[in-house]
């Protein structure tokens, strides 16, 4: 049975990835998949993982080329905030750290607060404020 899961990613350039995501607040596991070629992010209560891998690299275990980010969306990153001022906060983070924000912060469907952005190498995120007591009863 499964029992963790790892999601992989190419990068250009391990080295601004890493710092890049480190100025929008997310952590990595200094342990694990931390070498010249990879990295590890993990996110949420869980430690999800996230890992970095440069191209190269990438595509010595996929067998297949890499996406074109700026031509297709091959996936879609979206995590909770605690609030409406970390959305505004991690977009402000995004933005000084090189990254693309391609979904403004604002309000949506009345009972969510949400932006999107793309990281250096196009792949997007979501990040989203919930306030469940305004969510529509169905």
């Amino acid at each position: 049975m499964i029992k963790e899961i790892w999601i992989n990613l190419p990068v250009k350039d391990i080295h601004k990835s890493k710092e890049f995501f480190t100025k929008i607040g997310f952590a990595f596991n200094s342990q694990y998949g931390n070498t010249a070629d990879s990295a590890c992010i993990v996110i949420g209560d869980q430690n999800l993982a996230i890992m970095l891998f440069t191209e190269t690299i990438f595509k010595t275990f996929t067998t297949n080329n890499i996406s074109d980010t700026n031509q297709g969306t091959e996936i879609l990153f979206s995590f909770s905030s605690e609030s409406r001022e970390e959305i505004d906060q991690m977009a402000k983070n995004v933005e000084e750290a090189g990254g693309t924000i391609y979904s403004k912060p604002a309000e949506n469907q009345g009972w969510m607060y949400g932006f999107g952005f793309a990281d250096l190498d196009g792949h997007r995120w979501n990040m989203l404020f919930m306030d469940m007591s305004k969510m529509p009863q169905g």
